[in-house]
């Protein structure tokens, strides 16, 4: 089980529930089928076939949001009106005016939907606990936001909060940059992209490039910033780091996955190495999250 992004939550001070009351508020709030005339519906699933809506592994625990959505393109609604507006025009010999078009695209809407394919998408979250962690894996700010608005509205007196630290990672990161020097632990890696500090916002990106060269060092110079930067924390873990804190495209190196089948030697169960990958990673996670906070100079407590 490895995550592909990262949005990391402070806890704080919300008292969590046991596992087993959490799994008992999400059960209240679980997936339904979306109805005939609803295009997406909400709710909680199995992270691991049918048992628990908590997935724990030690102290860590796996949650899942399930998102079923209708597949009902609007290019095939305005084609299906138009057709029918067309047979109008034909059997009355008139045109077919804007506001009787937007009709017909709403009645064919309302006729298409019923029939319309259902997709299922799945937002995982890791809860550690002890440490106070919640880590949504979300690649946009949209799937976050979706996520979020569903667990508050599931938990009451939880309030997680984006992660905040002493030095921004917009300025950390051109620093590093700037000095060609990663903070102790990390290597910078040759994915880049930059903005400039004007009101124009013009953005260059760089993928497998030399960051180390002449060229980088003029676009520091002449004022550009550092929104997202390609690094390696321990020869284990690759990630981009944005300026909003995300860790995205993290990948988890061979050394890091020979371990997870070194450590499942002897068992041959799908949920075994599952729960093998997932205390792997929890475990590496953690860490890499401590050493990240520490080059941003530690965690800014809210006001």
């Amino acid at each position: 089980m490895w995550l592909r992004n990262v949005r990391l939550y402070r806890l704080g001070k919300s008292v969590l529930p046991s596992a087993v009351d959490l799994a008992t508020a999400l059960a209240r709030r679980p997936l339904v089928r979306c109805g005939s005339f609803d295009m997406v519906s909400r709710g909680w699933i199995f992270p691991r076939h049918e048992g628990a809506l908590v997935h724990a592994v030690g102290q860590h625990w796996l949650l899942a949001l399930g998102v079923d959505q209708k597949l009902l393109p609007m290019t095939v609604i305005r084609q299906t009106a138009q057709e029918r507006a067309l047979q109008i025009e034909a059997e009355q010999g008139r045109k077919v005016g804007r506001k009787e078009m937007r009709d017909l695209v709403d009645r064919v809407s309302e006729e298409l939907l019923p029939r319309a394919f259902t997709t299922r998408r799945t937002t995982w979250a890791w809860i550690d606990p002890a440490n106070g962690w919640l880590v949504v894996d979300a690649g946009s700010d949209a799937r976050a936001d979706e996520f979020m608005e569903t667990f508050l509205s599931t938990l009451d007196g939880v309030a997680p909060r984006p992660v905040q630290t002493k030095v921004s990672p917009l300025s950390a990161m051109t620093d590093w940059l700037a000095g060609n020097e990663a903070p102790m632990g990390f290597t910078l890696d040759s994915d880049l992209e930059l903005r400039a500090g004007s009101e124009s916002q013009s953005a260059i990106r760089y993928v497998r490039h030399d960051i180390g060269g002449p060229e980088i060092a003029a676009h520091i110079a002449a004022g550009k910033i550092v929104t997202k930067l390609g690094m390696t924390w321990n020869d284990r873990i690759a990630f981009v780091l944005t300026d909003k804190l995300h860790l995205k495209r993290l990948a988890f190196l061979d050394i890091l996955k020979e371990q997870a089948e070194q450590d499942a030697a002897g068992t041959a169960g799908a949920d075994e190495q599952f729960d093998i990958d997932f205390a792997l990673m929890t475990g590496e996670l953690a860490q890499l999250f401590e050493d990240l906070l520490v080059a941003l100079g530690g965690e800014r407590k809210p006001q």
